[in-house]
């Protein structure tokens, strides 16, 4: 079984982040903040105001893997919706194995959100601002064999190689 964050690379880092290193040598994985917890925190690597009406694309600065019968759901924090109405743009993110480490951005994984309230939004290094779920999912049993495989990120499903 592997199923495990990790951080991206210091290169991808830099392409997508900054350059500071030591943000990027304290940026912490993904955790559960309690014992039941169903979903891993993530922590911004970015200071932003999100301003009102305003989307933005926040990285996390973490891939992960998963099984071949899960994914991983990305959604916001409860607490970012309920008391200053700010939303992820496509309101659930789904991951699956292949993004991982994918030759667009390593499996980067990211989140567009959007400020619906009426003040800014503001967020600090290390803030958490989306949670991840594991699940495993099904497919149909008699489902044709699929040779295709992930070979970038973010909209790339159309764009499969056959194996």
């Amino acid at each position: 079984m592997a199923r495990y964050f990790e951080k991206i690379s210091w290169e991808q880092w830099q392409k997508d982040i900054g350059n500071d290193k030591q943000i990027y040598d304290n940026h912490k994985l993904p955790k559960r903040q309690t014992k039941y917890s169903a979903a891993y925190d993530f922590e911004s690597p970015i200071a932003f105001t999100l301003h009102t009406g305003e989307i933005k694309t926040v990285p996390t600065g973490v891939k992960f893997t998963m099984n071949e019968d899960e994914f991983l759901m990305l959604v916001i924090r409860s607490s970012m919706g309920f008391k200053h109405n700010v939303r992820m743009t496509n309101q659930i993110g789904i991951f699956e194995k292949d993004f991982y480490n994918n030759k667009t951005n390593e499996g980067h994984a990211m989140i567009c959100l959007q400020n619906h309230g009426t003040e800014d939004y503001n967020v600090k290094i290390g803030d958490r601002i989306a949670q991840g779920i594991f699940s495993k999912f099904l497919t149909i049993d008699n489902e044709e064999e699929i040779k295709t495989i992930r070979t970038g990120g973010l909209g790339s499903t159309n764009k499969e190689e056959t194996k």
